[in-house]
């Protein structure tokens, strides 16, 4: 790998897929910053706070790719992205958004490919496979 991914944020309300991506995350090596929020209003908050995921203390957090579940109390994964696309520039970087579920209905993938400009549906879990599909697709500089 050239170079690491600057941070990689977990939206899941699963504290034992969490758990599960971290681990394949560190495996994997591609970043040194992981970050979770439990929901997509946490994920928000992490995107509008300054300095957080490696990032300088009047810097934006803007990790590079966000693994997003679906379903979660407070604010779902659909709900997150409606609201990301209302920040500014500044605070929404350039990520790719890989939408990480277990639904198993075709209408998600076919909404979550409509509404992903840059990103992908996956079925959980968290594979060291999927992430490097995912660097071949949308990180091959980082390669």
């Amino acid at each position: 790998m050239k170079r690491k991914l600057n941070c990689v944020l977990l939206v899941d309300d699963n504290d034992s897929d969490n758990f599960i991506h971290k681990r394949v995350l560190e495996k994997s090596g591609i970043t040194e910053n992981i970050a979770i929020a439990m929901n997509g209003k946490e994920a928000l908050e992490f995107l509008t706070t300054k300095g957080t995921c490696g990032q300088p203390e009047n810097s934006y957090s803007q990790p590079e790719l966000i693994f997003l579940d679906i379903n979660m109390p407070i604010m779902d994964g659909w709900e997150f992205l409606e609201e990301y696309k209302k920040l500014e520039a500044g605070q929404q970087g350039k990520i790719v958004f890989i939408m990480l579920t277990t639904s198993l209905n075709p209408v998600d993938k076919t909404k979550a490919e409509k509404m992903l400009e840059s990103g992908c549906f996956q079925y959980k879990p968290l594979t060291l496979q999927m992430i490097d599909n995912i660097l071949q697709n949308h990180f091959p500089e980082y390669l």
